[in-house]
């Protein structure tokens, strides 16, 4: 983690955490957000590594993490990709287990550290800060349960365009259809579950039949309803 850096005034944070988490009052968003709290990672560094002590949850400021697991042979499963506004780490916490991932900063990026002490006085003392917390616990349930059924029941070409159109919408693309997230194709051969070789294929063949280009990290996404009936949502 780089300390030496001049990271953004904690009323930047107050403001954003507001968006995510409206019932929180002002003291108790002054309470979760110090200097001291306020960290940045850069493009490439670990946050934290899976089985570690968890004594803290991260709130995203700005920037992208990846979180995944470690399976056979350290190859990684990428279970998803947070962004600004997200807030990771918290069900081990409250769990008090380890880490059950590893998360990666893809970006620059600043975080905001919540101590276990706050996150658990928090959700005893707030009903509408514990509510919304549920609310992100159940999403990510929702998605997990969905990933779950692609992975038995779709092939990878239709997994790969439903994975293309979930980095749309979570986090946009450019006015020409590129998306705005850059994902090395190694990154993204991990997220579907396949080897990296059989995704570069499957983007040439894609390409072929005018739904996307690509060039380097960058994907453009040409014909988004035909990649809805081959993904069959």
């Amino acid at each position: 983690m780089n300390t030496h850096l001049i990271l953004p005034q904690p009323e930047s944070f107050h403001k954003k955490l507001k968006q995510v988490f409206a019932s929180l009052t002002d003291t108790e968003i002054q309470s979760l957000v110090t200097p001291e709290s306020i960290r940045f990672y850069k493009k490439g560094e670990h946050i934290y590594e899976e089985g570690s002590r968890m004594k803290g949850c991260y709130f995203i400021y700005c920037g992208i993490v990846k979180i995944y697991q470690t399976g056979y042979e350290g190859k990684e499963q990428i279970i998803k990709f947070d962004k600004e506004g997200d807030i990771f780490g918290f069900r081990s916490v409250i769990r008090h287990e380890p880490a059950c991932s590893s998360i990666e900063a893809i970006s620059d990026t600043v975080l905001c550290y919540i101590p276990d002490t706050v996150l658990h006085y928090l959700l005893k003392s707030n009903s509408g800060f514990a509510y919304d917390m549920v609310q992100i616990a159940c999403k990510e349930l929702g998605d997990s349960n969905r990933y779950i059924r692609d992975i038995a029941q779709k092939s990878v070409r239709e997994r790969l365009a439903e994975i293309l159109l979930l980095l749309a919408v979570d986090f946009g693309m450019e006015d020409d259809g590129t998306l705005k997230l850059c994902i090395t194709r190694e990154d993204l051969s991990n997220f579907v579950g396949t080897a990296t070789e059989t995704v570069i294929r499957l983007l040439s063949d894609y390409k072929t039949e005018g739904l996307l280009y690509s060039k380097g990290r960058k994907i453009k996404l040409l014909n988004i309803e035909k990649l809805k009936t081959i993904a069959g949502l």
